[in-house]
C-alpha cells in the first residue's frame, strides 16, 4: 500500500507541456537589484532596477543559508530612512529563476549586464 501511495503523488506533480516553476517576484517596495561589490561584513553594494545604487546588508538567517556573489540578482527591500541609500537583501534568485525572470520580461539583459536600469 505504501509504494501505490507514493507513486500517486509522483503522478500528480508531473505536468505535461506545462512549464511549473515557483519564482518569487518582488513585492511592494522591492525592487530588483544585481550585487556590484562585496564589502564584507555582510554588506553589498546592490544596482537597483529603480536606477539607484544601494548599500544593502544581508541579515543574518540568509547570511547563514546561501552564498551572494558579484553579479547575483537578487530582490532588495528599501529601508524606511535612507530608503535611497541602504536596503536588505531579502532573496537570491538562480540561474534557473534568472532565465525564467528573462524569458517573461521580468528583467532585461540591459540590466544584467550593468547598462540601462528597467521601467
Amino acid at each position: 500500500m505504501r509504494n501505490n501511495r507514493n507513486s500517486r503523488k509522483k503522478k500528480e506533480r508531473h505536468v505535461e507541456g506545462e512549464e511549473v516553476i515557483r519564482v518569487p517576484l518582488p513585492r511592494q517596495g522591492q525592487v530588483f537589484g544585481v550585487i556590484e561589490q562585496a564589502l564584507g561584513a555582510g554588506w553589498m553594494d546592490v544596482r537597483c532596477s529603480d536606477g539607484k545604487m544601494r548599500r544593502c546588508r544581508i541579515p543574518g538567517k540568509l547570511r547563514r543559508r546561501m552564498w551572494m556573489h558579484v553579479g547575483d540578482v537578487v530582490i532588495v527591500q528599501p529601508w524606511p530612512v535612507q530608503s535611497d541609500e541602504r536596503g536588505d537583501i531579502v532573496y537570491r534568485y538562480t540561474r534557473t529563476q534568472v532565465d525564467w525572470l528573462l524569458r517573461r520580461g521580468k528583467i532585461t539583459r540591459d540590466f544584467l549586464s550593468g547598462g540601462e536600469a528597467l521601467l
